[in-house]
């Protein structure tokens, strides 16, 4: 794979949708298992935010991969541990947004029935590290430039 040049261009329009996701998250204030089931409406909007909040976040770190590691990442999951290996999140929030990785496919995939104990279980979360991954990714950028 030929290296790519690191593109802040390409990069700032895939964060401020991850902004935009994680803001229609907490528009939904805390929601539980129940509420979900409930509402399919509502379950399908939360669970595609998940969803496309882990697509951008690759999407991003396969960027800076090719970029500075001259190289992709194989999997969701792997595309954050390339992110700390760069230098662009910290391997502590790399470690927590991992997991994230699963959930997407399970939620694209359908690969089980959701268990929307685990999906309402996990917004918090999702909520603050998605916040601080843009956080990170932004500053690095910054100080790359």
């Amino acid at each position: 794979m030929t290296p790519r040049r690191l593109d802040w261009q390409a990069v700032r329009p895939k964060l401020r949708q991850i902004e935009r996701f994680v803001a229609v998250l907490e528009s939904y204030g805390p929601i539980t298992a129940e509420e979900l089931d409930a509402d399919i409406r509502t379950a399908l909007a939360i669970e595609r935010a998940l969803t496309l909040l882990v697509e951008l976040a690759f999407a991003v770190n396969g960027h800076v991969a090719a970029a500075r590691l001259g190289r992709s990442p194989d999997s969701y999951a792997e595309s954050f541990a390339l992110a700390a290996e760069v230098g662009v999140i910290d391997g502590d929030l790399a470690a927590r947004l991992r997991p994230s990785a699963g959930m997407r496919n399970v939620l694209v995939h359908a690969y089980l029935e959701v268990d929307h104990d685990i999906v309402a279980g996990s917004i918090p979360g999702v909520i603050v590290d998605f916040t601080d991954y843009s956080r990170q990714v932004a500053a690095w950028f910054s100080s790359t430039s």
